[in-house]
Order: structure tokens, then sequence, then C-alpha cells
């Protein structure tokens, strides 16, 4: 068994499990280096088991390395309990988050004693908080595509262009690139960029236009997200002053980023320096989110997260001030917490 799945092994004496089923396609890959679809994974203390169709049997034979392969006729859960019974699992772990009522309806029918499923959420998840120098690697190399895409962006920022031209460029070069998007990319004009995730339209740049630009780059799985803000001309004075309290919130929350550190202080610091300009109601969301092999992953950064911050996350922060039916303003960085600090791995990709 390779090294993710033993942490995860570890966990299972406190969750008074003694095997876990896997069904979301991200957190088998996480374990299993394999890209999953429509399959699930069975890992007991002793052996981990694939269960998958005939559809991606030879690929999973061929791809994975230690795990043993078990194809499903009738259904995966008829399978799930089989191997269970096989290995004498009695109280296999899911995550609930990740079974559809109907799913967990259909196990329950097909669960016989003296198996009993328990829940367990967010065990994988926790495991992928902190991410290892292969991981970090891979961010990094999605960054660095990422730098190239907003040097891009820088040139082509003109009026007269539409939102949609630029995000033709972008999806050439990306594509180019042998990468592809993170996510949709938003690419946001004037008015446009008062909306938080506002849809690439065919809006015509203007003298004197915001365009607010946020997209992520996907390299092996890993993703990066970064937004920039760029300017066609004259800044309005509000305009500049909200762009200034949200480049500064955002060092406020950075200034504060180290192991031990509470999540929602991170969220505070930034919310407060807004609420001193007057900004803080029209600041709607989280300061921002963990991101590795999902795009938005745990811990979320809120004021109701009890979470706090440890060495090897990767985090963005990203507060923004949308004040509607006029602009919106977001600043977004990714930020490794290391042992002692942080590092804005983002710092270099300026507007």
């Amino acid at each position: 068994m390779n090294s993710r799945i033993k942490q995860l092994i570890n966990t299972f004496k406190t969750r008074h499990i003694d095997a876990l089923l896997v069904t979301q396609d991200t957190n088998i890959a996480y374990l299993t280096r394999f890209p999953a679809s429509e399959s699930w994974l069975l890992v007991s203390k002793r052996k981990a088991s694939y269960i998958t169709d005939f559809r991606y049997i030879l690929e999973a034979r061929n791809g994975l390395k230690g795990i043993g392969v078990v194809r499903y006729i009738k259904s995966k859960g008829e399978t799930l309990f089989q191997t269970c019974r096989q290995q004498n699992i009695r109280h296999p772990g899911f995550d609930p988050n990740h079974l559809t009522v109907a799913q967990y309806q259909a196990l329950q029918k097909e669960c016989l004693r003296p198996v009993k499923l328990v829940a367990v959420p967010h065990l994988v998840e926790a495991l992928r908080e902190t991410k290892d120098a292969t991981e970090i690697k891979c961010i990094r190399q999605a960054l660095a595509i990422h730098k190239q895409a907003y040097q891009l962006v820088k040139k082509l920022i003109h009026p007269n262009v539409t939102e949609q031209d630029i995000l033709s460029r972008l999806e050439n070069f990306v594509r180019h690139k042998g990468a592809r998007f993170s996510f949709p990319p938003i690419v946001a004009s004037g008015l446009n960029s008062c909306y938080p995730h506002a849809k690439v339209t065919g809006r015509k740049l203007k003298k004197n236009d915001i365009v607010l630009v946020d997209i992520g780059i996907e390299v092996k799985g890993y993703k990066s997200d970064l937004t920039r803000m760029f300017f066609l001309g004259r800044i309005p004075p509000l305009v500049q002053k909200v762009n200034d309290a949200v480049a500064v919130a955002q060092l406020k929350a950075i200034e504060k980023i180290r192991p031990g550190v509470p999540v929602a202080e991170l969220d505070l610091a930034a919310r407060n320096h807004l609420a001193k300009n007057g900004l803080a109601q029209y600041f709607g969301h989280a300061l921002g989110h963990g991101v590795g092999l999902d795009i938005h992953e745990s811990p979320r950064l809120s004021q109701s997260n009890p979470a706090v911050l440890k060495a090897g996350m990767v985090i963005t922060i990203e507060p923004a001030v949308y004040i509607p039916h006029r602009f919106g303003i977001r600043i977004e960085d990714m930020v490794l917490i290391t042992p002692k600090g942080c590092e804005v791995l983002s710092r270099d990709i300026h507007q």
C-alpha cells in the first residue's frame, strides 16, 4: 500500500471503523494516483480493492499498483458487501457527503448483518488539506503557465476588444501549453465586474474600463486560482479607493498566516479593514479556500470555520468589494503555509 492509504488506515481506530468506502472520484485519484471514473475504492486494514465494471477493468489492472481490482456485474453495492464478508469487514465507513440519498438507500438494502455502515465524513479530505512536495511542484507548474497567461491578457486588453475575444485567445494559449482551465474563466469588464461569478459576454471594452480576470490552470490534476484587475486609462477616484482597500485587506490577512492560526482570524483581519473603509457590506463571500486536486478544497476561510492553518496547506486569499450596478474589485493570490510562516506562491504574477 502507498503512503497515502497507510495514512488513511491510521485514522480508522479513532473513527471506530475497520475499512473505508471511498466513492468520490477525486478522493480515489488522490489515494491511488489513478484517474478514477464511476468506480469505488474499499480500503481495509490489510487490503485496498478497486471496484469497477467491464468498461474500466483493463485500464485499472494496468494502471493500479498494489491495489486489487474487483469487477462488479450486478451492482457496486453487491460486490462491495461480498468483498466485506470475504475480508471479515464488519464496520465499513463511508462519507455521506459523497453518496446520494438513492445510493445510500440502495446500500442499506444490500447491507446484511454482521456488516454495518458507519458515516465518517471528511476523512480523505482531511489528508488532502496538506500537500506534499510532489503536489506543491504541480501547483507551481500550473502557476508558471498562469503567469504567462496573464502576460498575454495584459497585451490583449484594449478598447473595442470583447470579453469573448480575450477568452478565445486564452483558450488557445492554454491548449497550446498542454494544460487546461481549472474552471470556466471569468473575464468581466465594466459593470460586469460587480458580479462575483460573471459570465463571459460579447461586451466590448471601453476607454477607462476596469477588467476583472479570474482564471485557473490545471497541470497533472492540480489547480491554480488567481484573480487580477486591469485598468484601461484613467482610474476613477472611487475605483482607486476600493482597489487600494482590497489590496491592503489582502495584505493584512497574509501577514497573519502561519501554522496554528485559526482561519477565522484571516477572514476577520481582511473584513475589519474593509469595514474601516465603509466597504465591508460589499464583501459577501469567504476570504478564500484550499486548492489542490479540486479548485475548492478544505479549509474554507470563513469566520464560521473553527479550523486552524497547518504547514503544507495551499490556500487562496481573495478579499473583494462588489458595488451593485457599478463595479467589482477582487484580488486573489495563492499562499503556501510553511513551518514558520507562509510563501505567496503567486507573488511575481502581476497585472
